[in-house]
């Protein structure tokens, strides 16, 4: 038996050095200003909890860092059972965030209709980095 899964890829350049974008995925203040608020930390083996209002509380647990380059997490163990993967890439004067969110089992409702919500959703979450970090003042 073999399952079907799908992974989403997008990618946002911001004008804010990969330092800069690395403490927007990785510092619970930030984090909250872009995207769900959580004790999100660049710890490999750290759980944290992310609130995701309307969807609730998706537990995560890091998998893989390479500071200021790549972060990588399981999301939502149990419901969506997926990983999500940033790489961060220097570019000009500033930084290409690629994500990639995978492991989205389309036999299943729930993550079938998640996959197709995100996949539209994930570029205005990526698009709210740049005045998340301009706000902050942080470069």
């Amino acid at each position: 038996m073999s399952t079907e899964t799908r992974t989403i890829h997008c990618d946002q350049f911001i004008a804010h050095t990969p330092r800069a974008v690395w403490r927007a995925l990785t510092e619970p203040e930030l984090h909250a200003r872009w995207w769900a608020a959580g004790d999100v930390r660049a710890e490999v083996g750290h759980r944290f909890t992310l609130d995701m209002g309307p969807w609730g509380h998706q537990e995560c647990e890091v998998l893989a860092v390479d500071p200021e380059r790549l972060l990588s997490y399981s999301f939502a163990p149990g419901a969506l059972d997926t990983t999500v993967t940033w790489r961060l890439v220097a570019e000009g004067t500033g930084t290409r965030l690629f994500l990639e969110h995978s492991g989205f089992d389309l036999e299943s409702p729930l993550a079938r209709a998640a996959y197709e919500g995100m996949g539209g959703g994930w570029p205005a979450v990526l698009e709210r980095i740049e005045p998340a970090l301009d706000a902050a003042g942080t470069r």
